[in-house]
């Protein structure tokens, strides 16, 4: 019966990368299938919003899509270069973000400035203030979430999602079999998940 290894599986996602490159849907298809699930985590790290982890998971295989022919396998392994993608991709959202609350928040100061200045009230809503409490207390759940795995468990998720290291990666890291690791993680998740799903 063939067995996975480290080697294989990397050159098995090479030649995926590669394939695709030169324009092979089945090829991009399988790797959507291998990376989906980490690149979507890795964006939700970083946003905390599962809509926007989304849609960057949405750009990043476009992304892949047209810039696999670009892929230099003597510079790295295909999923340290798909997680760099998605970091940058998440990054570069989570900035414009801020800036346009930035901007909104000026404006919104300004108004007021404004209606003050020529003696009048300015009504809020707060609708902005409820948001940004839903989005602190969002990132506060999963902070304690993540708090309340074993040590092993968080050691392993956060070197995977924080790290962008493959499971591979880790094992090696760790000096632990490849099967432990991939447990630990899967166990992981799945608490993560149990304990964040009911309160969101």
């Amino acid at each position: 019966m063939l067995t996975s290894s480290p080697a294989r599986d990397e050159a098995q996602e090479i030649e995926l990368l590669e394939n695709t490159g030169r324009g092979d849907r089945a090829s991009f298809r399988l790797l959507y299938e291998r990376y989906s699930g980490v690149l979507f985590s890795t964006a939700y790290q970083v946003l905390n919003d599962q809509a926007e982890a989304e849609d960057v998971l949405q750009d990043v295989f476009v992304q892949i899509w047209d810039k696999a022919k670009l892929y230099d396998r003597t510079r790295g392994k295909p999923l340290t270069w798909a997680l760099t993608l998605t970091r940058n991709k998440s990054i570069d959202r989570l900035r414009s973000a801020q800036r346009r609350h930035r901007l909104k928040d000026e404006v919104e100061k300004e108004t007021a400035a404004g209606g003050q200045r020529n003696g009048t009230s300015t009504t809020q809503t707060g609708a902005d203030s409820v948001e940004q409490v839903y989005a602190l207390e969002k990132t506060r759940i999963i902070r304690h979430a993540v708090l309340q795995l074993s040590t092993e468990q968080r050691q392993a998720i956060e070197m995977a999602f924080f790290g962008g290291l493959t499971q591979n990666e880790i094992a090696l890291e760790l000096r632990e079999p490849l099967g432990t690791v991939k447990a630990r993680i899967r166990r992981g998740m799945i608490k993560l998940k149990d304990i964040i799903e009911p309160r969101l």
